[in-house]
């Protein structure tokens, strides 16, 4: 989600079509996700980070929502989003850091976006403040921080030339919680009923190369926005050059991703 852009900063650096590359590994999470929703008649629902809207279309008509809304901050995501739109369902520009709608839905979703904010436990609030009597919790979170994929690009982030631009910018290592804290932090918030898990997807890639693909329509796009297109190239060879050596040259290569899914239910 990006945030805090200067004038001189590409605003969006989301790439539909490279998202998009490994798609049915993506989606895979999603339909798990979806799995643990109880489904109701005449649902209100809204989607925080959707995407190019093509999973959002898929929860709006298996739940027979009267109402979706699908919520992204990437002008260029947006716009594959917008021929999805049908009957009840919608897509409108927001950040997810901002998102507040006191007791508007029935069923606050999110798959693979909220791990984007800092400081789990205010987001979570705000979003329970958004849900109405009797309303559900959905939310699937990457939790593959400690990955070399991701040591790489904090350890290319803290070093010369790329330091300067990127002080303060750089994504977190870590921003989502243990699935134990998860639970005792839904539990705090109220919510009676909760299922949390943590789950290794265990994905067969053609080569060690193509996670530095996976990591481009993801994990780099905040370093692509920050670093724009002249530090960038370089940023990604750097990446390269030092992440591939640290993982098995094995044909096809097995990029096993943890990700945490958590529902819970007023």
């Amino acid at each position: 989600m990006p945030q805090d852009v200067s004038p001189d900063v590409p605003p969006d650096a989301w790439d539909p079509a490279q998202y998009e590359r490994f798609q049915a590994q993506r989606q895979q999470p999603f339909f798990d996700l979806l799995a643990l929703v109880r489904g109701r008649p005449g649902m209100r629902v809204v989607d925080l980070g959707c995407g190019t809207g093509t999973l959002t279309r898929e929860l709006h008509l298996a739940l027979a929502a009267r109402e979706t809304v699908g919520i992204d901050s990437s002008p260029a995501m947006l716009a594959r989003a917008a021929p999805l739109a049908v009957a009840g369902l919608r897509f409108e520009p927001g950040d997810i850091a901002e998102f507040a709608a006191a007791g508007a839905y029935d069923l606050v979703f999110s798959n693979a976006a909220l791990h984007w904010v800092p400081d789990q436990a205010t987001l979570l609030r705000r979003l329970s403040e958004a849900l109405t009597p009797g309303g559900q919790l959905a939310v699937q979170v990457p939790a593959s921080h400690d990955d070399a994929a991701h040591r790489v690009a904090a350890e290319l982030a803290a070093e010369p030339p790329f330091q300067e631009t990127l002080a303060g910018s750089a994504p977190a290592l870590a921003t989502v919680l243990t699935p134990r804290e998860y639970a005792l932090l839904l539990d705090r918030l109220g919510y009676r009923e909760q299922h949390v898990r943590l789950q290794v997807y265990a994905h067969r890639l053609a080569s060690r190369d193509e996670v530095v693909e996976w990591a481009q329509g993801t994990l780099l796009t905040t370093y692509r926005r920050r670093l724009g297109p002249d530090l960038y190239p370089h940023f990604l060879q750097a990446y390269r050059d030092r992440l591939l050596p640290r993982l098995d040259d094995r044909r096809p290569y097995l990029f096993p991703f943890q990700r945490i899914l958590f529902w819970a239910g007023r």
